[in-house]
């Protein structure tokens, strides 16, 4: 039997290509998939082989949230939950305009807000489920100074600590919190945003001399979010090729 039979899988972002790759990853390990993102994820849905529904939600509505996790939660269960939508955008610290307020504002509400409020919701399932999983997909720029990447950076750093927050609090109902860090993941916004020489220079620093694939960060959501994880509560998984240990 898969490890994830007869569990339930909730998924941000699942439209983009690590979303994908972790839907078909969990798919084929038996779980059953609510697919949530800002667009319509029905045809991915309809693509894999599990039980698996649809669920458009903006994540920068905490009020969308608050109203969309409890149905999810009533229809299909929720097992596991995989905080994996982000917003991305990067510009220099000095830039302070009002544009750049409202990029920062954006991007905290989307990948800190976001999480937290959707683990808290989420959190009566988790709590029903004895063995509730919940992982949090941050980013090498959370743990290390990268150029341009004071907003980005910066939530993501916010995440890993909720993450820990979230595993000392929630520990005592049978629920783990993890994150992965993650380099640069090869999806297709990636491919655009990384091609040329800045790409190549960036891999020249990564001592394994390449980006991730979104089947490797899949892989590792797998993991922390199987039962042979269960003794690992609070971690921040790298997942950026020794770039953060140089």
């Amino acid at each position: 039997m898969a490890e994830f039979t007869g569990l339930s899988v909730l998924i941000t972002g699942a439209a983009g290509g690590i979303g994908r790759a972790m839907a078909e990853a969990f798919a084929a390990e038996g779980a059953r998939l609510a697919l949530v993102d800002i667009s319509d994820a029905s045809d991915l849905a309809s693509e894999l082989p599990s039980d698996r529904r649809a669920y458009e939600l903006d994540l920068s509505d905490g009020e969308a949230i608050a109203r969309t996790v409890p149905v999810i939660g009533e229809e299909m269960g929720i097992d596991v939950l995989i905080n994996n939508a982000g917003f991305g955008i990067v510009f220099p610290a000095e830039e302070s305009g009002a544009a750049r307020i409202a990029d920062w504002d954006r991007t905290m509400n989307i990948n800190l807000r976001a999480p937290w409020l959707m683990s808290a919701a989420a959190l009566p399932w988790l709590k029903r489920s004895g063995r509730g999983r919940i992982v949090n997909i941050s980013s090498q720029a959370g743990v290390i100074a990268l150029t341009d990447h004071v907003a980005y950076g910066a939530s993501k750093a916010g995440l890993n600590l909720v993450t820990k927050v979230l595993a000392v609090e929630w520990a005592k109902f049978g629920i783990t919190v993890n994150a992965i860090a993650p380099t640069v993941v090869e999806t297709p916004m990636a491919a655009i945003g990384w091609a040329g020489e800045k790409g190549e220079q960036a891999k020249r620093e990564i001592p394994v001399g390449r980006f991730a694939q979104p089947s490797e960060i899949a892989a590792a959501a797998l993991y922390l979010a199987s039962s042979g994880a269960s003794i690992v509560n609070g971690a921040v998984l790298m997942a950026d090729g020794g770039y953060s240990v140089r």
